[in-house]
């Protein structure tokens, strides 16, 4: 039996106190998957140092020799959560990448139900779904449905209402679009670059440290980056409907100006005011044409920006595996409960 991997990663910035945990229950998913006949196992869990403010490298490192397959990477400074996790994807070697937080709120025991509907639907991509509210916060929770859906509308992409930094991939796409994300880029944007086939599952999700705290890993500032590069990464294909009004009304201008010759030549007597006609055809057309040209060149430049981001013109993908996957999961009954299910 030919064996898959499958690979964690997790960016850390303040995790000393969940880590340890962390471990512990991704221990468990890696006994489970090798105690049965399964043919996937949790090769590596790669713990990202993203210039750590507290004593996780410390605790990284004790975890890093107790287990052989904890792997720390440190990076120079705090670059945040992306750069880090994209540092992780790019060091990992599963076949299959699942990405969750230092502190628990991604927890470990649902990556396996997440693998399992992505196997079954035919899926590369499987993000989480939080069931409820994450941070308990309604203003925070509105303002971040909220900006992705303004940000799916403008881009016509309906996959960044899916986003979540709880994920499930495959490994050579991950990989590959970890490659050419950019210090600019956002990498689910840049992952929907190479496929189209992403699902959600609902999950009961808690941001535990921004609930018992009022504090989260984000400043205001962070945020702010976070959602400017959403918006700089994405296709605002929305500019093409500029360029549509444009000339929309620069036909609307020219039938207006052959209405009037009509009008002039059958029925001068129905022309109340001389010149208002020409003038409001004047507008209306050259205010069209500037209206499709800038849309034009608008939307040259949100192609120059894609191809500048990687954007890459095709990919190809090996679903080979998933057969063997989906038979496990079927026959697969997990102790005491219904994980799975």
């Amino acid at each position: 039996m030919e064996l898959i991997y499958l690979t964690t990663v997790t960016p850390v910035y303040r995790g000393a106190r969940t880590l340890r945990d962390l471990v512990v229950e991704l221990a468990k998913v890696r006994a489970e998957l090798e105690a049965g006949s399964s043919p996937l196992r949790l090769g590596e869990a790669i713990f990202v140092d993203d210039g750590s403010a507290d004593d996780s490298a410390d605790v990284l490192a004790t975890l890093s020799q107790e287990h052989a397959w904890v792997q720390v990477i440190s990076l120079s400074r705090n670059f945040g959560q992306h750069p880090a996790t994209i540092a992780g994807i790019l060091h990992s070697s599963g076949d299959w990448i699942a990405t969750l937080d230092e502190d628990l709120q991604h927890h470990p025991r649902y990556i396996l139900p997440l693998m399992k509907q992505a196997v079954a639907e035919g899926r590369d991509v499987m993000y989480a779904h939080p069931e409820s509210s994450v941070h308990e916060s309604a203003y925070r929770d509105f303002a971040s449905r909220g900006y992705k859906q303004l940000i799916a509308w403008l881009s016509g992409n309906p996959n960044v209402t899916k986003f979540n930094s709880f994920r499930i991939m495959r490994g050579s796409q991950a990989r590959a679009a970890a490659a050419v994300a950019g210090h600019q880029t956002y990498f689910d944007i840049a992952l929907c670059w190479f496929t189209t086939r992403v699902g959600t599952r609902t999950l009961p999700l808690k941001d535990h440290r921004y609930i018992e705290q009022g504090r989260s890993g984000y400043s205001f500032r962070s945020l702010m980056s976070h959602a400017r590069r959403l918006l700089s990464s994405s296709e605002v294909k929305i500019l093409r409907l500029g360029a549509f009004m444009g000339l929309a009304a620069m036909v609307l201008a020219v039938l207006g100006a052959l209405t009037a010759v009509v009008v002039r030549i059958v029925a001068p007597e129905l022309i109340a005011v001389r010149g208002w006609t020409s003038a409001m055809v004047a507008i209306l057309f050259f205010g069209g044409l500037n209206a499709f040209l800038a849309g034009m060149l608008l939307e040259h430049l949100s192609i120059v920006l894609m191809q500048t981001h990687g954007k890459p013109t095709f990919f190809k993908v090996n679903r080979g595996s998933d057969a063997a996957l989906r038979a496990w999961f079927e026959s697969h009954q997990p102790e005491g409960g219904d994980v799975l299910a």
